[in-house]
């Protein structure tokens, strides 16, 4: 008969009861571009008002075709700048972990993203500032640098002022069954990340 391993050797612990386990997922680098510039557009559409007006107004005392063309010129030049750098987002190498083929792991203490069984990150719940449930599809929103990880002076407020949105996209159809889309919406309603 043999004896048990007494030995130092554990087997690797399971995920916790609860957790979510999904199927592989790569997020598109278009869809990702789509929404980003969206809630970009949306919370600062009044940003691309400022260089048109400031233009304009010399154009209200003395008209000239000149102020008018000025005002639309940077006010388009500020509009493909900073969609630049939204689309930037996808081509520099700190955010090729966004696009990567990955399995999640979701439990109440953390998201777990795994490429393969060796290779993940973690991503703790107060990395996550607010969720959105979409039609097909969770959007988890991270939170942005805290004041002390941004440049100071003039450097921090254009980083604060402008950066770009970094979320994940958590389709319905990765989840296993309607279940875990539930037990998902849940768990996001129990952090208050989910209204």
């Amino acid at each position: 008969m043999q004896q048990p391993n007494r030995g130092g050797f554990r087997a690797p612990q399971g995920p916790a009861p609860g957790t979510i386990r999904t199927k592989k997922y790569q997020l598109d680098k278009d869809m990702f571009t789509k929404v980003a510039l969206g809630k970009v557009w949306r919370r600062e559409w009044w940003f691309a008002m400022i260089p048109f007006v400031a233009l304009m107004l010399p154009a209200v005392f003395s008209f000239s075709w000149w102020w008018v063309a000025a005002a639309v010129i940077v006010t388009i030049l500020f509009v493909a700048i900073r969609s630049a750098q939204i689309v930037g987002v996808t081509r520099v190498e700190q955010g090729n972990v966004l696009f990567e083929k990955m399995t999640y792991e979701i439990d109440s203490r953390q998201i777990i993203m795994k490429r393969n069984e060796r290779e993940g990150m973690t991503m703790t719940w107060d990395m996550i500032e607010k969720a959105e449930r979409s039609g097909d599809a969770f959007l988890l929103w991270l939170q942005p640098p805290t004041a002390s990880q941004l440049p100071g002076g003039w450097k921090g407020w254009v980083a604060r002022t402008f950066q770009a949105p970094v979320f994940l996209h958590l389709p319905y159809r990765i989840f296993v069954g309607g279940n875990d889309v539930k037990l998902m919406e849940s768990l996001l309603r129990r952090k208050n990340l989910l209204a």
